[in-house]
């Protein structure tokens, strides 16, 4: 079965200042390596437009980046936080991001392949409704939950985030509304320093699992396996949304976890499987982390490899 490709060419435009580790060769690198993959369906991104943005953000934010964005100096950056830098490019990079994800929404629940990959940056699920972060401009990830609920009338989705850091923006999404369950596998203590173990948000749909560093492979596969897709099955969504972050991996320079390519295989399996049981095999997922530029081209590929077929 094909595996969509929602691939954002905007995403090259995005640049950041020297030194900054989400840099448009993180693009590019998915992208090549996704392209040795046979069997896929590409498709180009949309944009997304300011009331989809605003199911989750606020006007005032949205507003905020928009602006940030065309005041920026020809060639210069306008500083939107610590780490979080736009040029006039920036607004057309993070609103098709989540443009990718809401026209991944929609060809999975069109009935075509029933499994989509967002192929976009910048990542989005450290910002909160009114707040950018960690690289973030806007959370394709919530933005999208929230077009499958309000858009299509489901009634349940779920957001699964398997980047190292926690996805602090969008359990903001499940702290507010029942129909959103969230589970995080996270290192802890790393940045953003959110994300306990014992947060059960809304009639517990929010579980989140923290790793110490150094962490192995074997752990993190073991507690996924016992704890977040027994919750998940209780939970039954109508469609899964993954943040797929790569950023766990043994290899890379911001985190200190020890997944591998394989691992990344395993769990879009896994992942995969419960969309079968349950959620008429809709599975979105989207870019987030991973900033060893190899090994985020491995790891992606090995991800929408296992996409193709559950365990």
């Amino acid at each position: 079965m094909s595996v969509l490709i929602v691939d954002s060419p905007a995403s090259a435009g995005h640049a950041v200042p020297p030194d900054n580790p989400e840099h448009p060769g993180r693009y590019a690198a998915v992208r090549r390596a996704l392209q040795q993959l046979s069997g896929g369906e590409w498709i180009e991104s949309r944009s997304a437009t300011r009331d989809e943005l605003e199911r989750f953000h606020t006007p005032g934010h949205v507003e905020r980046v928009l602006s940030a964005c065309a005041a920026a100096e020809e060639g210069g950056w306008h500083g939107l936080d610590w780490d979080t830098h736009v040029q006039q490019s920036s607004a057309a990079a993070g609103l098709h991001a989540a443009g990718a994800a809401l026209e991944a929404v929609d060809r999975v629940m069109a009935g075509g392949p029933r499994q989509a990959f967002c192929l976009a940056r910048p990542p989005g699920h450290h910002a909160e409704p009114d707040r950018v972060m960690g690289f973030c401009l806007f959370n394709s990830v919530a933005i999208a939950a929230l077009h499958a609920l309000e858009a299509y009338g489901l009634g349940r989705v779920a957001i699964i985030d398997i980047d190292v850091h926690h996805g602090n923006g969008s359990q903001c999404l499940a702290e507010r509304d029942e129909r959103v369950f969230f589970s995080s596998l996270h290192q802890a203590p790393l940045y953003p320093g959110t994300g306990r173990e014992g947060e059960t948000g809304l009639n517990g749909n929010v579980l989140n699992l923290t790793f110490a560093d150094n962490s192995s492979s074997a752990l993190w596969r073991q507690r996924f396996e016992a704890e977040v897709l027994p919750v998940l099955a209780r939970f039954r969504p109508e469609v899964i949304l993954v943040s797929a972050g790569f950023d766990a991996h043994e290899a890379d320079p911001l985190g200190g976890l020890n997944l591998t390519d394989a691992d990344y295989g395993w769990v879009a399996g896994k992942i995969r499987a419960s969309a079968d049981e349950f959620a008429h095999s809709r599975l979105v997922s989207v870019l987030e982390g991973g900033y060893d530029c190899p090994a985020l081209g491995r790891a992606a590929a090995a991800f929408v490899s296992g996409l193709y077929s559950a365990p």
